[in-house]
């Protein structure tokens, strides 16, 4: 328990990356046992730059491999390990059921986030998605919030039948901001997460979120009480959640199919 058994110091960059090498040092300038670095790839390479001897626990949406994290999956090496659930592969995923749930659409936008550093692999993703699918995607990059503005004025401009937001923990900040845009452009929308679909978009496809902190918090703990993170395999969240917002669908003048509805893992009335 936090106070009680362990003393938890907690970090925010803010979404301003380049205060995270600072943010990383001062942790490792109190000695902490260990570093929980979360929110994306920025947050563990500035860890990883800060100690080489302090365990660290990464929660990551990308291969950790291909980044250099970690040496493999099985013997992670050195002071890394942590919990990976492949974001970047969800994206083409949510093509699939934009298209399920429009089949007679032909462009599609894909936002993106360029200072994550899965967001090549992300449109890797969705380009080959949307290519099977036989859909136009278009890419529109966004790291602030006027920029997002920017990126629907572009969408009306291109004339989107659908949007696709990428998993990324800044969009996470901003949701509330892009739910409202896609609301006052009526356009049918998928975002990552539950809590996109409990703020008014359409659908949401993506990993239970609860799921791989709860694997981290284990994996530190076992660090905790002993155990050396080169040792610990790093795991591979596997759960993931698709919900649907009817009332969104209503508003956007949508029929969800029912083969739509029953896959769903929540439906919001």
């Amino acid at each position: 328990m936090d106070g009680r058994d362990v003393a938890i110091e907690y970090r925010f960059a803010e979404n301003q990356r380049e205060r995270l090498p600072a943010l990383a040092a001062d942790l490792v300038g109190r000695k902490v046992a260990a570093i929980v670095a979360t929110g994306g790839g920025n947050a563990i390479l500035a860890a990883k730059a800060s100690t080489t001897t302090i365990p660290i626990v990464f929660t990551f949406g990308g291969d950790p491999v291909k980044e250099g994290f970690v040496a493999s999956f099985n013997r992670p090496g050195a002071n890394l390990t942590g919990v990976t659930f492949f974001s970047t592969l969800v994206t083409g995923k949510g093509l699939e059921l934009l298209h399920e749930l429009l089949p007679n659409a032909a462009v599609i936008a894909l936002m993106v986030n360029p200072n994550n550093l899965e967001s090549s692999t992300t449109m890797a993703g969705a380009q080959e998605a949307a290519r099977t699918l036989g859909w136009q995607l278009f890419v529109f990059n966004a790291s602030t919030p006027n920029e997002i503005d920017v990126a629907f004025a572009t969408l009306r401009q291109h004339r989107v039948d659908a949007l696709v937001v990428a998993s990324d923990p800044f969009f996470s900040t901003r949701r509330q901001q892009i739910v409202a845009l896609v609301t006052r452009e009526a356009i049918p929308n998928i975002g990552f997460s539950r809590e996109w679909v409990a703020d008014g978009g359409l659908m949401s496809y993506g990993n239970d979120v609860a799921d791989v902190y709860r694997r981290a918090g284990l994996y530190t703990a076992r660090i905790l009480k002993g155990e050396n993170a080169a040792d610990l395999p790093v795991d591979q969240a596997t759960r993931f959640e698709f919900l649907i917002n009817l009332k969104a669908a209503k508003t956007l003048g949508l029929d969800v199919p029912p083969s739509l509805l029953a896959r769903a893992d929540e439906v919001i009335e």
